[in-house]
């Protein structure tokens, strides 16, 4: 039996200043442990539903949501202060996530283990650990503010991952970042998804969905428009019909399949498309 850990129940959110609500009853499950990627078209309410699965909204952003989320078996709205160190959000902008208030990335790591009141040689030695993880211990005694994008990103989901919640919110982390910045926030997810922490990401690079993630679920215009295991849906060439990428390889593999190529099995990576051709190779010799 599938251990979910958050649920949403026929739920549909409108924003207070808005008539048309962003979400409309809409109902997924997150299995704990899995690795979830949101795709959508801008618009389609990706970055709302990741409010509420965090429990910004309406907490937060007021707004009227009707139906029900629920996370470990609790209505997400009957938690507290405490649900920040169950699930941790990394916003796609990261000078959001920064707070302002300290002069150093080491201070801007520990902040929130602070405000939780947790021990100081506990702090530092978590901080340290997470450092590491997230490959900023050069930075230690920079100032936030004096970072680059990709290096900010990293301490922001640094001051995330310190926490060591169940569930990790990561909204399209990439989006501001050059190639590189993008590998090196790439390489903490890889590192994050190998602890199984269950993880939902937001991100419109369809390659790097196609590689990492478990499961996808497919918005448009705030409902879902797919939902599955992350080959059966980045294989469903009918997504393009409606804006949705998806992978290059993918397309790639279609269309040597309709030119006569005997593919077996449409890949969403590039590794499994050459270990298919691969293998054609070797059987015609």
């Amino acid at each position: 039996m599938a251990d979910y850990v958050i649920e949403c129940k026929n739920i549909t959110y409108t924003y207070p200043i808005s008539e048309e609500p962003a979400i409309k009853q809409l109902s997924l499950n997150i299995e704990r442990g899995k690795f979830y990627g949101i795709v959508g078209n801008n618009g389609s309410g990706k970055s709302t539903l990741c409010a509420i699965l965090r429990g910004f909204a309406p907490a937060y952003f007021k707004g009227k949501l009707d139906g029900e989320v629920v996370f470990n078996g609790k209505d997400i709205q009957e938690y507290g202060y405490e649900l920040s160190k169950m699930i941790g959000y990394v916003f796609q902008n990261p000078f959001t996530q920064i707070s302002g208030i300290k002069e150093t990335v080491f201070e801007e790591i520990a902040y929130g283990l602070e405000n939780f009141g947790t021990p100081v040689d506990e702090i530092e030695k978590r901080v340290i650990e997470v450092m590491r993880l997230t490959n900023t211990e050069e930075l230690a005694m920079k100032n936030p503010y004096e970072l680059s994008g990709g290096q900010m990103q990293r301490v922001a989901l640094a001051s995330v991952i310190v926490l060591n919640p169940d569930v990790l919110i990561i909204d399209e982390p990439t989006s501001q970042l050059d190639p590189q910045g993008t590998e090196s926030v790439f390489e903490i997810i890889r590192k994050l998804k190998k602890q199984n922490k269950t993880i939902i990401l937001v991100e419109h690079k369809i390659d790097l969905i196609a590689e990492f993630t478990d499961c996808v679920v497919v918005l448009k215009d705030g409902e879902i428009l797919k939902e599955g295991d992350t080959k059966s849906v980045l294989t469903d060439v009918s997504l393009l019909e409606h804006g949705i990428a998806i992978p290059q390889v993918t397309q790639l593999a279609v269309r040597l399949k309709e030119i006569g190529l005997p593919i077996d099995s449409i890949s969403v990576t590039e590794d499994v498309l050459l270990d298919n051709l691969k293998n054609l190779l070797c059987e015609r010799g």
